[in-house]
């Protein structure tokens, strides 16, 4: 195995193909859950645990069962089912662990089963074929970069609480304006590593 090959897979997909800021997905839970620090991580954490399962199942299932049947014209809605039940495992065991946390990230942790990030990334891994291992890596990576973009909002949105911003660019603006401006300091990872 080479790690070398999983480590560019991980940097690639967390830093110069960064979904949020290179590909512009997943925004919905982005903007919406990176209005503070502590729910941004708590988001990270559960979004990046669910893209790992999910990516690491649907490959599994893909090839093991959909390719033997036949039946890969269907792995849309199969791998949706499967981050579906993914989320609603992971809602229920957040209700029961982390019942504070559940309550601040309210609708946007039922959310993720309608992510296009958590979808892209398994089907990513089938149009890729990635072996296993890679797919874990991708996911990882993945997971990553989304935790590294709600990180650097949540802290920049925190520290605009204070700040004297124009009233028209309160709120969602500018949280448009910092968007696409990070967006801009990612593309200088563009070239880095291509895979």
């Amino acid at each position: 195995m080479d790690f070398g090959k999983l480590f560019e897979l991980v940097v690639s997909s967390s830093l110069v193909n960064n979904y949020v800021f290179t590909m512009f997905l997943g925004l919905c839970i982005f903007f919406g859950v990176s209005k503070k620090m502590e729910t941004a991580i708590g988001m990270s954490i559960t979004f990046t645990t669910v893209m790992m399962i999910s990516a690491a199942i649907s490959w599994m299932v893909f090839k093991f069962i959909m390719i033997p049947l036949n039946i890969e014209y269907l792995m849309i809605i199969v791998f949706i089912g499967i981050v579906a039940g993914l989320v609603q495992g992971s809602d229920t065991v957040m209700r029961k662990v982390a019942p504070d946390l559940y309550n601040k990230l309210g609708i946007y942790l039922a959310l993720i089963s309608t992510n296009c990030i958590i979808l892209a990334v398994p089907l990513s891994s089938v149009g890729n074929k990635y072996n296993f291992i890679e797919t874990i890596a991708f996911a990882l990576g993945s997971g990553l970069g989304f935790s590294i973009a709600m990180i650097i909002m949540a802290s920049i949105r925190e520290k605009l609480e204070l700040s004297d911003v124009p009233v028209p660019f309160r709120g969602l603006p500018m949280a448009f304006v910092i968007t696409g401006l990070i967006a801009l300091a990612f593309t200088g990872f563009s070239g880095l590593i291509t895979l």
